[in-house]
């Protein structure tokens, strides 16, 4: 079965820029602003706006749990600190 004349489908990315689109985002800063551009603005392109919302989405949960993990450790070391002074 042969398919002529085939309009490319608009959502299609190529590998080499999903690998851009990966590298942008792994930049510090940079990554988070691009991030939100493609997650919230006016864009087209329906597959890279969810993907750019569930990085956003991963992004803060790494940070929330980041924030808990330190929280319970500094406590952890303040409690510790507080119980060798005896």
């Amino acid at each position: 079965m042969e398919v002529y004349n085939q309009p490319k489908q608009s959502n299609y990315i190529s590998p080499k820029k999903w690998a851009l689109y990966i590298f942008v985002a792994g930049v510090p800063f940079i990554g988070i602003v691009m991030l939100l551009v493609w997650a919230f603005g006016a864009d087209l392109n329906h597959t890279r706006s969810n993907w750019a919302k569930g990085m956003l989405l991963l992004y803060a949960i790494f940070i929330i749990l980041a924030i808990i993990f330190f929280v319970f450790l500094g406590g952890m070391a303040i409690l510790a600190g507080a119980g060798s002074q005896y």
